[in-house]
C-alpha cells in the first residue's frame, strides 16, 4: 500500500466498537492491518465482536468499559499499552438516544423528559470527552496521536423529533474544533482531532423511526430520501474511506474539521 495511506499496525482504539457503524470500522480497519482495541459497555457484545474480528486478525482485543467511567477507561489504557505499547487513534463511536429525549409524532418540546435529555447529553458528550481526556493524555506524552468523534447531520440543521440527540452532537462538533485548536498549538500540530457527520444510515436506535415492519419507509423516511440528491440512506462500510483518509498521513495537515458523510444532504436546499 502506499505509505501515505498506510495504516497497518496503528494501534486503534473504538469506542461503541460493538454497534453497527463501530462494527463497520473495526472490520474494515482490522483488514487494512490495523491493530484493533474495542470498547462497549455490554460484554456479551464485546466478546461476539471479538470473535467476529479474530477471523479476520490475529491484533484485536475487546475491553467491556463504560465511557462515562473514568476508572474504566484508566483501565481499559493501562490493558492497551500493555498490549501494544502506543495508542495511535481513538475513535468516538459510542452514542445513543433515548426515548424521553425524543420529541414524539404528537407531542411538543413541552414534553422533553429533562432526565433523559441529560442522560442523552452525558452519553454522547461527556462519552466523546472523557475518552478524549485519558487516551489523548497517553498521545501527548509519546509525541503523535489522532482522534476521530462521530458527529451527526443532527447537529447542523434542527432535525425535528431528535432534540437531545441533535444538541449533544452540535456540542460535538464545537469540542472537536476547540480540542483541535488545543492539540495543535501546545503539543506540536502531531496530534489531530477531527470528526465525521453521518447523514442517515438506518440501525437499531432508529429504525423504527425510518422503517416500518414491512420494510417501507415511514413517513420521516421519506422525508429524508425526498432530501437526500443521492436518493438512499448510506451503508455503514460508506463512512470507511473517511476515516482511513483521516488515520493516515494523507490528512497530516487535517484538524478540526467535521466531515458530512451524508449522499448531499447537508448541500441541498430541499427546494
Amino acid at each position: 500500500m502506499n505509505s501515505l495511506f498506510n495504516i497497518s499496525n496503528k494501534t486503534v482504539i473504538i469506542t461503541g466498537g460493538a454497534g453497527v457503524l463501530g462494527g463497520s470500522m473495526a472490520n474494515y480497519l482490522a483488514k487494512q492491518g490495523a491493530n484493533i482495541a474495542i470498547i462497549s459497555r455490554n460484554e456479551n457484545s464485546v466478546n461476539n465482536k471479538v470473535k467476529e474480528l479474530l477471523d479476520i486478525t490475529s491484533n484485536a482485543i475487546g475491553i467491556p468499559c463504560d465511557v462515562l467511567n473514568e476508572d474504566n477507561l484508566n483501565s481499559a489504557k493501562n490493558s492497551i499499552l500493555d498490549k501494544w505499547g502506543t495508542i495511535d487513534v481513538l475513535i468516538n463511536a459510542a452514542g445513543g438516544n433515548l426515548p424521553g429525549a425524543t420529541i414524539g409524532e404528537h407531542q411538543t418540546i413541552f414534553d422533553l423528559k429533562m432526565n433523559d435529555f441529560r442522560t442523552v447529553s452525558r452519553l454522547n458528550l461527556d462519552g466523546s470527552v472523557l475518552p478524549s481526556l485519558v487516551f489523548g493524555k497517553v498521545m501527548s506524552k509519546q509525541g503523535f496521536g489522532n482522534i476521530i468523534n462521530v458527529s451527526s447531520m443532527a447537529a447542523i440543521s434542527a432535525i425535528t423529533r431528535v432534540v437531545g440527540y441533535s444538541a449533544s452532537k452540535a456540542a460535538i462538533d464545537n469540542f472537536t474544533k476547540w480540542m483541535a485548536t488545543e492539540m495543535a498549538q501546545k503539543f506540536d500540530g502531531k496530534i489531530r482531532v477531527n470528526a465525521i457527520a453521518p447523514g442517515f444510515f438506518i440501525g437499531n436506535q432508529n429504525r423504527e423511526l425510518l422503517t416500518n415492519d414491512d420494510g417501507s419507509y415511514t413517513e420521516r423516511g421519506n422525508t429524508i430520501i425526498k432530501n437526500t440528491p443521492m436518493n438512499r440512506f448510506g451503508n455503514a462500510d460508506e463512512l470507511n474511506g473517511t476515516v482511513h483518509w483521516l488515520m493516515s498521513d494523507a490528512a497530516s495537515f487535517v484538524t478540526g474539521t467535521i466531515i458530512p458523510i451524508d449522499g448531499g444532504f447537508s448541500a441541498f436546499s430541499g427546494v
